[in-house]
């Protein structure tokens, strides 16, 4: 029977599993590039890069998404109902009180975002104050915490940086293989069973940022399953997120400002008449489906 403790800790090892795997697909990936082109130097740029687009990511994605959000900063004296809440729950799960933000829109949604603990922000809608009761208000926000106890935005700026790198060397490969450089130089020099290789190798650059897409959300989708289950823990009552969860669902409209940039971030996906349920929309997509995170809450309060 799933508990609070075992649910935490299943995701967490599932999480690690998808990390290993990305990790060994994009090392893989890298030494056919590099063997069919008999030079490392292109890897190497190509890492700078990605690494490079990531640092600023890291250092200022927090300000990036809170302007395209539309968010505002409140004071404890605009909202000292909201900052009480996240105060109590930041002592549970010994946190530093993160910046708060409220987003001016009707649909009931949230998101954490920042580098680290110390530097860290929760965004609340105004549909989310209005429409939930405080032990789901509760439930939210102790998730929004568990994202940032759980190190999750440094994990997706570690994905986003993967993702980044594949997608770069994947495009230089074609674009060179196009130009007949490496490839065309040295076809001559190789037997049919190299060519094949080179071939194989085009595939996996065509292959290659979609399954390393996949891999991000799969991972982003494991990521809420382990913040559900540790919010759970914040506040000893799986039930108050599950509701909260619920409500969220039942809201028809997409946030103004939505978009598939920030969309991942949210605790529900903020694109609302976009879900669809197939295998195939599920695998680009950046949240589990609402009733699996309700109804694994829901397990965890037996």
């Amino acid at each position: 029977m799933a508990t609070l403790y075992t649910q935490a800790e299943k995701n967490i090892r599932k999480t690690w599993i998808l990390i290993t795997s990305f990790l060994i697909f994009v090392i893989f990936l890298g030494w056919i590039f590099a063997r069919v082109f008999n030079s490392s130097l292109i890897l190497y740029f190509a890492v700078f890069l990605a690494f490079l687009q990531s640092f600023i990511s890291y250092w200022y994605s927090d300000k990036i998404v809170l302007a395209m959000t539309g968010a505002k900063p409140v004071e404890k004296k605009d909202n000292p109902e909201l900052y009480r809440i996240v105060e109590n729950l930041c002592i549970t799960a010994g946190l530093p009180v993160p910046k708060i933000y409220i987003i001016d829109d009707d649909q009931p949604n949230a998101f954490a975002t920042g580098r680290d603990k110390n530097h860290a922000v929760i965004a609340v809608t105004r549909g989310l104050l209005e429409r939930l009761e405080k032990v789901e208000l509760e439930g939210v926000i102790a998730h929004e915490l568990a994202h940032i106890g759980n190190k999750d935005m440094l994990l997706q700026t570690v994905t986003v940086t993967l993702v980044g790198f594949v997608a770069i060397l994947s495009d230089w490969f074609l674009r060179l293989s196009s130009w007949g450089i490496g490839i065309g130089k040295r076809d001559s020099e190789r037997n049919n069973a190299s060519s094949i290789f080179a071939i194989l190798a085009i595939v996996a650059a065509i292959l290659a940022p979609l399954i390393a897409q996949l891999i991000h959300f799969a991972i982003s989708r494991k990521r809420e399953f382990l913040a559900d289950a540790t919010g759970a823990l914040i506040t000893r009552y799986p039930e108050g997120l599950a509701r909260a969860l619920e409500k969220i669902a039942s809201y028809p409209y997409s946030m103004k400002n939505a978009s598939m940039a920030t969309a991942h971030l949210f605790i529900a996906n903020p694109l609302r008449g976009k879900e669809k349920q197939s295998w195939l929309a599920k695998l680009f997509s950046t949240h589990p489906p609402i009733e699996e995170r309700i109804k694994a809450l829901r397990e965890m309060s037996i």
